[in-house]
């Protein structure tokens, strides 16, 4: 072994300062170490504070490049390309979000005084109908009797104004109420918790682009409706796209395209064809240019005719071809002056399509607004909206307490 090591001893010849060989340095390492062990077996003690040798350098682990983590739902990076900070910090599109992409812009008060007084004037028939009853009253039989007929009277309806006649005497006898500005105030509190369950917000940002199937029969308002809601979601700072889907109704689509025109948001349209190709197209067309929100207009159909009703199903199976998860809202938008037709519509087209929410319109001059208490009772769909007139900020979220103060203030 020794003979081994001293082949590759470095030559006396050598400068003093030459490079010497690793070999070299690993043999002078063997010959010290048996040198210790023949001290050892002599007896002789190795001094404590001899120097050992320095270890030689261990060779460069070679590096392996560690692929990148692509994000969960989508397979390159172009996903978060154009994405917002909110929005990065959610993660992928198929994360739930339990809050609005961005905060939600401060209401003026002037504003929302203007609004308040709008929907209390477009309420204010059924408000003097129900407000004019506790006016030096008795807590009577009478009582009770005129608040059903004023109930039935605002399209309430029966179920309704039964629940409420109800829970507004045990409520008297429990709290022992004796003055009628004692019941009133009871009967507010009644119908806001009534109310509450339709109370809730569009939420955003779940999806890009977030499909919305728009329906609803001819005359409620709904391209106008779609208008004013591309109008309001930009103040969320939302792109959106629209899609002129009603091609069944005459000059529909350049009703649209104003729209369109008016909020500088695309219109996807064309002069003839199927509605469901429009849509899907207009699909395709949203995803490829990261659009926020998508609205797609149908034509109106009535739902008694079942045939008609079942090319809206068409529809919703080819939104869902375009887009696996889509339509993510599929909202109806009803006329308040309907009445009792406007729960039945709900009804039809929640089964058919399986409705996430309402756009109650047209709550101004003879509309009666006890339909939503009709709704609350027997079809509870939440209302993202109501509308009160034909301007933009007329159309405005649905809060139970201003619309029970709209009708009993």
């Amino acid at each position: 072994m020794f003979s081994f090591f001293k082949k590759f001893k470095k030559p006396a010849d050598a400068p003093p300062d030459a490079p010497q060989d690793e070999s070299v340095e690993a043999a002078e390492d063997e010959e010290i170490s048996d040198a210790e062990l023949e001290r050892q077996a002599l007896g002789v003690e190795t001094p404590s504070e001899e120097v050992q040798p320095e270890a030689p350098p261990k060779p460069a682990t070679p590096v392996v490049p560690t692929p990148s983590v692509e994000p969960r739902t989508e397979e390159s990076k172009e996903y978060w390309q154009g994405r917002t900070q909110s929005q990065w910090a959610r993660g992928p599109e198929t994360d739930q979000a339990n809050e609005e992409i961005v905060p939600p812009p401060e209401a003026d008060p002037a504003a929302k005084k203007s609004w308040i007084s709008r929907l209390r004037h477009g309420l204010s028939k059924t408000s003097s109908n129900l407000t004019g009853i506790f006016v030096s009253a008795k807590i009577d039989e009478d009582l009770y009797e005129e608040l059903e007929t004023a109930l039935l009277m605002s399209d309430a309806g029966v179920d309704a104004t039964e629940f409420l006649l109800e829970s507004l005497r045990e409520k008297v006898r429990a709290e022992r109420l004796t003055d009628a500005s004692q019941v009133k105030a009871a009967l507010r509190e009644l119908l806001v918790d009534l109310l509450r369950p339709l109370e809730k917000s569009l939420m955003l940002g779940r999806a890009q682009p977030l499909v919305m199937m728009i329906a609803g029969v001819n005359g409620v308002g709904k391209t106008t409706s779609i208008g004013k809601l591309a109008k309001h979601l930009q103040r969320f700072n939302q792109s959106v796209l629209l899609a002129a889907g009603d091609t069944f109704r005459a000059a529909a689509r350049e009703q649209l395209t104003v729209w369109g025109e008016r909020n500088n948001v695309t219109v996807i349209a064309q002069e003839s064809g199927d509605a469901a190709a429009v849509i899907y197209d207009a699909v395709g067309a949203a995803r490829a240019r990261k659009i926020d929100v998508m609205m797609a207009d149908t034509a109106g159909r009535l739902p008694t005719q079942l045939h008609l009703m079942e090319e809206l199903r068409k529809v919703r199976r080819v939104i869902a071809k375009a887009m696996p998860d889509a339509p993510h809202e599929v909202l109806l938008v009803i006329d308040a002056n309907t009445g009792q037709n406007a729960l039945a519509q709900v009804k039809a087209f929640d089964d058919a399509l399986g409705l996430t929410g309402l756009v109650v319109t047209k709550l101004d001059g003879t509309a009666k607004g006890g339909i939503l208490a009709a709704i609350a009772r027997q079809r509870p769909v939440p209302v993202y909206f109501i509308g009160v007139g034909e301007k933009v900020e007329d159309l405005q979220p649905f809060s139970a307490e201003e619309f029970a103060d709209a009708l009993l203030g």
